[in-house]
């Protein structure tokens, strides 16, 4: 439902529309920036954990090419340069769904933070300021996560469009055979982007966990 709504609103705003007349829209139809936000975070979890798949799918390409024994290593390159697009296309990916979540954020607790001020009630207004404070200190956590694990996606990407660059124009068993010098600093930057991506998952998790039990 919350899906054809957005789908809806898209349509009315465009995609260019300001975020402030989408999230006015979208609370007319009866969803609010909270369950946006919640929305968002979930797309960025589940495209953090794409993306960290395409890279170890990556690396599993770039080892073979690396350990090329013969065949047709034009074909190995084709396959290998078809993998580190769709890295690069994943991580573009990642870097707008993250982009999104802080959109909303910021709007939701900026609102949040003007109505507390609203309050006539001194019981009321504490509590919804105790809520706002534990809620926004573990959207804190989860950002972080999510910032360290998009400023991983550069150091594991440059060296993989280095190389499928090198062998555009070197496609020659020697030469290939040259780069398993750089298989371990390749193997090392993807491993680290793979732990941040899963410590993010692990946050966004958390963080819808505590948002839906509310």
């Amino acid at each position: 439902m919350i899906i054809r709504l957005f789908i809806l609103a898209a349509v009315i705003l465009g995609f260019g529309g300001c975020s402030t007349m989408y999230y006015g829209t979208m609370e007319k139809m009866g969803v609010h920036k909270r369950d946006i936000m919640v929305d968002r975070v979930k797309a960025a979890r589940d495209t953090q954990n794409e993306t960290k798949q395409q890279f170890l799918t990556a690396m599993e390409q770039y080892k073979s090419v690396v350990n090329f024994k013969g065949g047709d290593l034009e074909k190995e390159y084709n396959k290998l340069n078809a993998t580190w697009q769709k890295s690069e296309s994943k991580a573009a990916e990642v870097r707008k769904r993250i982009s999104a979540v802080e959109d909303v954020s910021e709007t939701l607790f900026s609102e949040w933070r003007s109505e507390i001020k609203q309050y006539s009630s001194d019981t009321l207004r504490k509590s919804s300021q105790k809520k706002y404070d534990v809620t926004k200190k573990k959207y804190e956590e989860l950002i972080k996560a999510m910032k360290k694990a998009e400023a991983k996606l550069e150091p594991a990407l440059a060296p993989l469009r280095d190389q499928v660059l090198f062998m555009k124009h070197n496609l020659n068993a020697r030469a290939i055979a040259g780069l398993s010098g750089e298989l371990v600093s390749v193997q090392t930057n993807v491993d680290n982007l793979v732990r941040a991506m899963e410590s993010a998952i692990a946050e966004a998790d958390a963080f819808i966990t505590s948002l839906q039990s509310e």
